[in-house]
């Protein structure tokens, strides 16, 4: 068994304009002092990182890393979230998400994916030249606006789109094997990967790439009444990253799992501090330590009540009590008495 890694800190929802937010000196020095030892990087966050530059240069990587452990903490992924979300979208989409890219291809369907796919692979050219082995993204997503099966779905329709998606990332793939790093999908709502069995399809058209893999996110579970806890086991092989994230479900006779169209405070689903929802983590830490997870712990801060800085804070805390050191010896072994398979057999009354 091995010991999780952690505490660290996606630093997506805290970078900003003022500081210590605003550089890449001043936040990794003030995740550090509120008690993370690694940082998740959006890689699309000029104010932290140069994608250009660290797919370019293992100099500035190194520079990089060289800030970031002076001030505390490792480098542990990068993140291009909204770059993958941009290989594949479908056009009720297209003008939601195209502040997503850059200005010079907003508008522009084809030239926004080519860039996107491009943002990627630079990011794992990046990862390798950090000497990271894993990267998170999104799936993207063509198929979301047919989620719900009524009307009917024309025969086909599904398949089609997953054949494409795998089209779209299956040199995406094949340049993340060639830099070592896994590719975690985040398995998000909106994303066409949101669950097990869509992964699954996906995985089945790459035949079995084995750099597509996951990211564990309980949050997303809870909201969708997923059993987070069974998919630890299912999928325990294809689990590369590990965001830890609250969440609470409170259905009324109102709303559900749609949410009504409500704003986050109003939903039945809700994502929470750590903390402050549903999700048993003890349970899934345990499961994690007895599957051999061998990554970070990752805390994503999303809540709509409690304010960022605090839930920060708290979950650094909140990560390390729940991070399981595993044994090297077994409990019992005060009362064993050793043997070799002469004795076992004879005990078994099997003879020589």
């Amino acid at each position: 068994m091995k010991t999780i890694k952690g505490p660290a800190l996606f630093l997506a929802q805290f970078a900003g304009d003022a500081a210590p937010f605003d550089t890449w000196d001043g936040i990794t020095r003030w995740a550090a002092d509120c008690g993370y030892k690694g940082v998740q990087v959006p890689s699309w966050d000029s104010r932290l990182i140069d994608l250009e530059k660290a797919a370019a240069s293992k100099d500035y990587c190194d520079e990089m890393k060289g800030v970031a452990e002076a001030n505390g903490v490792a480098v542990t992924e990068l993140s291009t979230h909204l770059q993958g979300q941009l290989v594949a979208v479908h056009p009720a989409y297209d003008d939601w998400v195209d502040g997503f890219a850059a200005p010079e291809v907003r508008g522009k369907p084809a030239a926004r994916q080519e860039w996107a796919t491009d943002q990627v692979k630079k990011a794992l050219t990046a990862s390798r030249h950090l000497g990271i082995a894993g990267h998170v993204t999104f799936s993207g997503g063509l198929l979301w606006p047919f989620l719900y099966p009524f009307p009917q779905r024309p025969e086909g329709l599904v398949e089609t789109g997953f054949d494409e998606l795998a089209r779209r990332w299956r040199p995406i793939l094949d340049h993340a094997d060639e830099c070592g790093v896994d590719v975690c999908y985040e398995i998000h709502p909106m994303e066409d990967l949101h669950d097990g069995v869509t992964f699954e399809m996906f995985l089945e058209r790459l035949d079995g790439h084995p750099r597509c893999n996951m990211l564990y996110d309980p949050s997303h579970y809870v909201l969708q009444c997923l059993d987070y806890l069974d998919n630890i086991d299912i999928y325990k092989d294809r689990i590369k990253m590990f965001h830890v994230k609250d969440a609470e479900f409170n259905p009324t006779g109102r709303q559900g799992v749609y949410g009504g169209y409500q704003p986050w405070v109003d939903r039945a689903g809700r994502f929470r501090s750590l903390g402050d929802g549903q999700v048993d983590f003890g349970a899934i830490f345990s499961k994690m330590a007895a599957n051999d997870f061998d990554g970070w712990a990752v805390v994503e801060w999303e809540c709509c009540l409690k304010h960022p800085e605090d839930g920060a804070r708290e979950g650094a805390a909140f990560v390390r009590d729940h991070i399981i050191r595993v044994t090297e010896t077994a409990f019992d072994d005060f009362a064993g008495g050793g043997s070799d398979e002469a004795a076992n057999r004879a005990m078994l009354g099997i003879g020589g």
